[in-house]
Formats: structure tokens, C-alpha cells, sequence
């Protein structure tokens, strides 16, 4: 009965092509909304992500990089201590308000101020080392290339962050923020431009481990001293899943996407189903004459199962193919999409589930598969 399952569909792919193309149109969308998610959200841990320090020191209750408050850089000493730490830099990071060259308005940026020595930490994974020793010289910054329009400002030109005069010294990719835009400078930089009082340390201190397997046990390890004032620690694994979590769940944001998701999969499912359903009942004088041939009903089932497998298998095949040159005409563009192997598994499974859904909505058309059909 499978052969006869495929056989259909290569003989009435006229037929069944309009389901195919639903489940594709639906896979596409899940995809491209999978990769957006991953893109966007992931973007709150760059900071994490795109350095490569093991563990994180910063304020308690700090659910994302962008809510830390300061420090005293005295914990350093503290985490020294620990004789499975190779070093520690500081992080600052310093809301600001951005006047281009060209008038932009009010534009708010995340400055981070990092060390600009060739072993820094912080966006190590992201900067390129020539770009990063620019950030020695007095007052230097470097912006995402997908920013420039947003900044009106080039390569080379002066700006002020809070009233203090910066100028470009070169521009990357990969640093895009969420509700925001990225700036890299220097830590004597960074606090030259903080007209913050309050602040009077760094944000976070950033630890490099001689074994980052441990990074775990370390933080666990650290947490919870307070000879050295109110401070914790996260493995950068766990500093991130956090920023990603809260921005997803905990403010709204996430929840938009999500309610979204579902809107493609059901509507996809009720498509698709229709179509199939369309399909089954095209061929139900055929299937009446098999069930008049002595093939019981549990296996016509069995034939509609696996047109369905098959309808979702090969939708699947072509939205992955026009996924990825989409995704790669999005990455061209800057817009910040991002697919890993998990996602992708995420959207198959999220297809053939719809694909089987559609399959077993399609299932009650063969009430109809009766051979008294035949002599109407």
C-alpha cells in the first residue's frame, strides 16, 4: 500500500500539488520566522557571545547585559583568588545619546568600553584585531556598518556621545543591537563619556578561565562571597540563555512571535488539510473500488497517512531550498537572521506534524470510500 501511496502522487501530482504547496508556504514561513527569532533575539547576547570570556561578574538580578549597574572593581582581586582564573578585564557599559553630523534626532546608544590590547576579552570573536587596536587613540569608536545610515555618519568623522566629541575610526559587521545601537570604544573613552555620578566602577568584570569547561563550577564557586559588596557571577553559557530568555518571554516582546507562529501553523494545517482533503475525495471512487477488492479501510487509511508524509516531505524540500537563498539574500542585506542545527530539526518536526494533522483531517473523506458508490 505504500507503493500505491506513491504511485498516486507521481501519477496525480496536479492534484496533490496544492497541498505541497501550502505545506511549503508554511514550512517557508516557519523557517524564515524561526532564523528572524533566533537573529533578533539572539543579538541581547552578543555581548556574551561574541567575547570569550568564561564567566561574567556583574550586579544582582541583572537578567540581560543592557540592565547592569556598576560594580566595585575591588571584586577583582576577589576573583583572582580563585586559582582556576587566568585574568580579568572590566566592562563598561554607558547609555548615551548620540549627535551625528547630520541631524538625526534623538538617537539613544549602548556604549561598551573594552580593553583595546590585543588579548582583550570582550568582542573578541566579533572585531577584527586591526580594527580593535584603533580603539587606543583618545576618543575613538567603531560602529556596525548596518548603522551608518541610522547615525549619519561616516568613516573618519567626528560625533558626540553626552556632549563629548568622538570620531569614527572604523566600522564592522556583527554588531548590531536589539532597540539599539552598539558602540565600541575604549574603557578610558567610555568613561569620559559617562555623565553618570553614580557610576563608579565597571559593569561587569569578565573572567577568562585556564579550563572554560569549568566555567560552571567556577561561577558557582564565586556567587555569593559579599566580602567585596553585592555582586554575582554566570557561566557566559548561562548569561546568555538568560538575556535571550528575558527578552523573549519577559517583555512582551517574544510573546507577539510566538502567538504569531502558532496563527502560521494552524492556518498552514487548515490550508493544507482542505487540499488534501480536496485530493482524497478527487480519488474516492478509486479507493471505493480497493475497498470493494477486499482492502479493509485501516489500510486506506494507512495509503492517505503516507501521501501525507510525502506531501510534507517534499513541500519541505522546496521551502528549504528557497529558505536558504532567502536567508542568504537576508544576510547580504544585513537584516540579522540566524539558523542553527536544533532550529532547523524544530522546523522539520513543526512541518510533518502539520502534514500529519492535514492527514488525518483528510482521513474522514474515506467514510465516503464505501463500494456502493460505485453504482451511483
Amino acid at each position: 500500500m505504500v507503493a500505491l501511496a506513491r504511485k498516486t502522487l507521481i501519477y496525480e501530482w496536479r492534484r496533490f500539488l496544492p497541498a505541497m504547496l501550502a505545506v511549503g508556504f508554511a514550512g517557508l514561513l516557519q523557517l524564515l520566522q524561526i532564523a528572524l527569532v533566533l537573529g533578533i533575539f539572539g543579538s541581547t547576547s552578543l555581548y556574551i557571545t561574541g567575547s570569550s570570556a568564561d564567566v561574567w561578574v556583574g550586579y544582582p538580578g541583572t537578567q540581560s547585559v543592557g540592565q547592569g549597574r556598576s560594580i566595585d572593581a575591588d571584586v577583582a582581586s576577589r576573583i583572582l583568588m580563585d586559582p582556576a582564573v587566568e585574568r580579568v578585564e572590566q566592562y563598561l557599559w554607558v547609555d548615551g545619546d548620540w549627535r551625528g553630523p547630520r541631524e538625526t534626532g534623538g538617537l539613544s546608544v549602548f556604549v561598551s568600553g573594552i580593553d583595546p590590547s590585543a588579548n582583550g576579552l570582550m568582542f573578541s570573536r566579533v572585531l577584527p584585531l586591526a580594527l580593535r587596536r584603533r580603539l587606543a587613540e583618545p576618543d575613538a569608536i567603531i560602529v556596525d556598518r548596518s548603522d551608518l545610515q541610522q547615525l549619519g555618519v561616516g568613516l573618519g568623522q567626528y560625533a558626540t556621545i553626552n556632549g563629548h566629541s568622538v570620531h569614527v575610526v572604523g566600522i564592522s559587521q556583527g554588531l548590531r543591537a536589539l532597540g539599539g545601537i552598539n558602540v565600541l570604544c575604549s574603557l578610558d573613552t567610555a568613561r569620559r563619556i559617562d555623565n553618570d555620578p553614580t557610576d563608579n566602577g565597571p559593569t561587569y568584570l569578565v573572567a577568562k578561565l585556564r579550563d572554560p569547561a569549568q566555567a560552571g563550577q567556577v561561577a558557582a564557586r564565586l556567587r555569593g562571597d559579599t566580602a567585596f559588596g553585592p555582586y554575582t557571577t554566570w557561566s557566559a553559557a548561562d548569561f546568555a540563555s538568560l538575556s535571550v530568555r528575558y527578552w523573549l518571554f519577559d517583555t512582551g516582546a517574544g510573546a507577539g512571535v510566538l502567538f504569531l507562529a502558532g496563527i502560521v501553523f494552524l492556518v498552514g494545517a487548515v490550508i493544507t488539510s482542505q487540499t488534501l482533503i480536496a485530493a482524497v475525495n478527487g480519488s474516492v471512487r478509486e479507493y471505493a473500488t480497493l475497498n470493494a477488492l477486499g482492502v479493509g479501510v485501516a489500510a486506506l487509511r494507512r495509503v492517505v497517512l503516507e501521501q501525507a508524509f510525502w506531501v510534507g516531505a517534499l513541500g519541505l524540500l522546496g521551502a528549504g531550498l528557497l529558505g536558504i537563498v532567502l536567508l542568504l539574500l537576508a544576510r547580504s542585506q544585513n537584516v540579522p537572521v540566524v539558523l542553527n542545527l536544533p532550529a532547523a530539526l524544530a522546523c522539520i518536526l513543526l512541518v510533518l506534524g502539520l502534514a500529519a494533522v492535514s492527514g488525518l483531517a483528510a482521513m474522514r473523506s474515506l467514510r465516503r470510500a464505501d463500494p456502493a458508490t460505485l453504482l451511483r
